[in-house]
């Protein structure tokens, strides 16, 4: 059976669910729609965890290596790697039990993407995090 995406209620309640996302491959360059897409979601009140290798500062934010290195629980890993990476980051989110992975526009595995989803995390590909907040009407965030 093809892999399909949640349905746009299941997408807004996951959305207002969620508050920390893992970015993997997120730039430092403003160019990058990695970039833009975490820095609209941190104006949105979300806690953006910049993870690839190097270490350093993005947004704000400190950078970490893999998602095993990240301190506290994270809510989705946000992938913005080419698809042949998905299934290492697929596994790594599982080990981590993350409850959910995002995958960007063009970003597309369907064996990693069924295999997350018989692991229990809630699953989208090939959509734009930043776009599907949009259609949602999800406003931003409350701080507290």
């Amino acid at each position: 059976m093809a892999f399909e995406n949640p349905q746009p209620a299941e997408v807004e309640v996951f959305l207002r669910r969620m508050r920390t996302i893992a970015v993997v491959g997120l730039s430092a360059d403003p160019d990058r729609p990695s970039y833009s897409v975490a820095m609209y979601l941190q104006t949105q009140g979300y806690r953006i965890v910049p993870v690839r290798p190097g270490g350093g500062v993005i947004l704000g934010e400190p950078v970490f290596e893999r998602l095993g290195d990240i301190p506290f629980p994270i809510d989705v890993v946000d992938l913005f790697r080419h698809s042949r990476f998905v299934a290492g980051h697929v596994d790594e989110a599982i080990l981590v039990s993350a409850p959910a992975i995002w995958l960007q526009e063009g970003v597309i595995d369907h064996a990693a993407a069924a295999k997350a989803r018989e692991a229990g995390l809630f699953v989208v590909q090939d959509r734009c995090l930043l776009k599907e907040h949009h259609k949602s009407g999800v406003g931003a965030l409350r701080r507290s």
